[in-house]
């Protein structure tokens, strides 16, 4: 497993459902990695594309935008930890908005996807986040404090598992989050258990990089989950420049 401790920050691109070959060929080919080897760079295609993107790497790590939580057997169109591995992915998003929303993904779900993940050493990065009426009712800490409770495995530790706090109503919406808001969120989260206090947790929700600089440089934040604006190599590059 990758040592995530050894790393100050993390900077994680979802592509979610898109990229092709002539894509990933000129994004890889314009993206500039930072020398600063403090700092962790995931890029997470489609599945379909894990392996064409793990053999163009270049300074930066792949992962996958999900995971099975069925380790074998009569699973039609699923993907495991076991297959990921096979590949030698070394990080996995489990857990993200989308997935519970559409998908009907529960924090029972992501528990049993996480812990399969730190089984075949590969890190989860798993999504926690709040819906905006759930934001607006006065919500927000219940809401994480039951999904940092259900969706993290009590083995998870601050060495095999990275949290991304993603405010529900700020993805893809071009909204975010006060930066005090974000950490004093990001603090809520590392002091809500002593077991957090060292754990690496990121920021996503409309990271641009017109912001991303200000949000990573806020005292409990890790680095960034990053959806639209990582699909364009100029604004990842300025996202991830030292």
């Amino acid at each position: 497993m990758i040592k995530i401790n050894s790393f100050s920050s993390f900077f994680i691109a979802n592509w979610k459902l898109n990229g092709n070959f002539k894509f990933i060929d000129q994004f890889t080919s314009e993206l500039k990695i930072p020398n600063n080897v403090a700092k962790c760079v995931v890029i997470c295609p489609t599945s379909i594309h894990l392996d064409y993107i793990r053999n163009k790497k270049n300074n930066f790590y792949v992962g996958a935008q999900n995971v099975s939580q069925h380790k074998e057997g009569a699973y039609t169109g699923e993907i495991s930890c076991a297959s990921l591995s096979d590949l030698k992915i070394e990080f996995c998003i489990v857990g993200h908005s989308e997935r519970r929303q559409i998908f009907n993904e529960t924090n029972t779900n992501v528990n049993s996807k996480s812990s399969q993940l730190i089984e075949h050493d590969i890190v989860p990065i798993i999504c926690i986040g709040e819906t905006l009426e759930e934001k607006e009712n006065g919500e927000t800490n219940d809401v994480l404090s039951k999904q940092l409770e259900e969706s993290i495995p009590k083995f998870s530790n601050s060495d095999n598992t990275i949290i991304a706090y993603e405010p529900v109503w700020a993805i893809g919406t071009g909204l975010t989050p006060s930066f005090e808001e974000i950490n004093n969120t990001h603090k809520f989260i590392k002091n809500y258990n002593n077991k957090y206090n060292n754990y690496k947790i990121i920021y996503g929700g409309s990271v641009k990089a017109n912001n991303a600089k200000e949000i990573v440089s806020l005292s409990n934040v890790d680095g960034a989950l990053i959806g639209g604006a990582s699909l364009k190599s100029d604004d990842f590059t300025k996202i991830i420049e030292d």
